[in-house]
C-alpha cells in the first residue's frame, strides 16, 4: 500500500485480518478469477457533490472509478455526483452507517463527527498544495486521520487541494479594513464561520445553491469561494471583483465507511493506489483551469481581477486570532500544520 496516504488506524488493519486471511485460503482457481482472489466482485458506491466539469469530479472521482477497475481486482465503483444522494452532512451520516461507501467531502464538514479534522479548512493553514501533501505524509498528519478513523469508524484514504478560496465583491476587497461593513456569504459550518471572525469579516450564512440568487439581488455584498467554484457557478455575472485573497486552502477529504475492511489486500492497495492518482490528477486540473480561467477574466471585460491583495495583512491578523479561538486538539492540529510549513 502506498506510504502518502496509509490513513488505516491499527483498529482497522486487525479487523481486515481475518478477512485477508480467507481470501488467502480460497485456493488456486479464485487466482485466475481476476477478482483479486475473493471469489466475488463487489460494487462500491462513490457520492460527492460536485459538477461534472469540475476538478474533483473529472480528475478525482472519474479517475478512481476508472483506476479501480482497469486494476481488475473485482471492484466496480458507482458514482454519484452533484449531490444526488443528499447534501454534506446526509453523506457524512451515510458513510458512517455503511450506505455510502467512499464520499468525497470537505474537511470543515467533516468537523460535524470529528471537529479537529475541520482544521484542515481553516483560514492560512495550509501555504500551498505542497504544504498539505506535507502534512498529510507527516506524523501529525497520520495521527488526525487515525484519531477519525477511531472516533468516528470512517477511514481516509486521500486529501488533495482544491484550490485556494477567495473572495468576490461589488467594491474591492485588498486588506482586512476592506471587510468591514460588508455582509460577506460563508458557508454554515463552524470552521469557516470562526474563520470569518479571525478576518474580521461580517459573515452570512447563504446555502450553496442559493449564491447566485443573494448576490444578483445584494442580499450578500460578497462571498468566497475557490476559481473553480466561481467559474462553474458563473459568479462573474453578479459580481464585479474577484479579489485574489487565497485565504484558505479548499481542503478534500476522500473517506470510506468500514466497507473498506471487506476488502482483500489487493483491493484495498488498488483502491488506495487509485486515489493516490486521482490525488495527483486533481491537484494538476486545478492548477490548469485556474490558469485558463484567470486568463480569460484578465483578457476579458465581464469583472475585475485584484491582484493588489495585501494577503500578508491578512495573514498577520488571522493566524493570531485562531490560534486564540481553537482549543485542545483542533488548537494542536493548526499548530502541527502550521509546524509543517517551509
Amino acid at each position: 500500500m502506498s506510504k502518502r496516504y496509509n490513513t488505516l488506524s491499527k483498529a482497522a488493519v486487525i479487523a481486515a485480518l481475518p478477512i485477508l486471511g480467507l481470501t488467502a485460503c480460497g485456493g488456486g482457481d479464485e487466482e485466475a478469477s481476476g477478482d483479486g482472489g475473493s471469489g466475488e466482485s463487489m460494487e462500491l458506491t462513490l457520492a460527492h457533490s460536485y459538477n461534472d466539469d469540475q476538478p474533483q469530479a473529472r480528475c478525482g472521482a472519474d479517475v478512481i472509478k476508472e483506476e479501480v477497475e482497469a486494476a481488475d481486482v473485482g471492484l466496480t465503483i458507482e458514482i454519484f455526483g452533484s449531490s444526488q444522494l443528499g447534501g454534506d452532512a446526509d453523506r457524512i451520516a451515510s458513510v458512517a452507517s455503511g450506505d455510502v461507501d467512499i464520499d468525497i467531502q470537505g474537511a470543515s464538514a467533516l468537523g460535524a463527527v470529528y471537529e479537529p479534522i475541520s482544521v484542515l479548512d481553516a483560514a492560512y493553514a495550509f501555504d500551498d498544495a505542497d504544504h498539505l501533501a506535507r502534512f498529510m505524509e507527516s506524523e501529525e498528519g497520520q495521527q488526525v486521520v487515525d484519531d477519525f478513523a477511531e472516533s468516528a469508524g470512517i477511514q481516509t484514504l486521500g486529501a488533495w487541494s482544491a484550490g485556494a478560496r477567495h473572495f468576490t465583491s461589488n467594491e474591492p476587497i485588498s486588506s482586512p479594513e476592506d471587510l468591514e461593513g460588508m455582509q460577506i456569504r460563508f458557508p454554515g459550518s463552524p470552521q469557516f464561520l470562526m474563520n470569518a471572525e479571525a478576518m474580521g469579516a461580517d459573515a452570512v450564512e447563504v446555502a450553496y445553491e442559493e449564491l447566485y440568487l443573494s448576490l444578483q439581488q445584494g442580499a450578500v455584498d460578497g462571498q468566497e469561494n475557490p476559481i473553480t467554484n466561481i467559474e462553474s457557478e458563473n459568479l462573474n455575472e453578479v459580481q464585479d471583483y474577484l479579489n485574489l485573497s487565497a485565504h484558505q486552502l479548499n481542503t478534500n477529504l476522500v473517506i470510506m465507511s468500514d466497507k473498506w475492511n471487506d476488502l482483500n489486500e489487493e483491493q484495498q492497495e488498488a483502491l488506495t493506489s487509485a486515489v493516490d492518482s486521482a490525488v495527483t490528477e486533481v491537484t494538476d486540473c486545478v492548477a490548469t483551469d485556474e490558469e485558463e480561467t484567470l486568463a480569460e477574466w484578465q483578457e476579458g471585460d465581464d469583472w475585475e481581477v485584484n491582484d493588489d491583495v495585501d494577503v500578508e495583512a491578512f495573514r498577520e491578523m488571522t493566524i493570531p486570532n485562531l490560534e486564540e479561538a481553537l482549543e485542545g486538539d483542533s488548537l494542536a492540529t493548526f499548530e502541527a500544520i502550521r509546524s509543517t510549513s517551509e
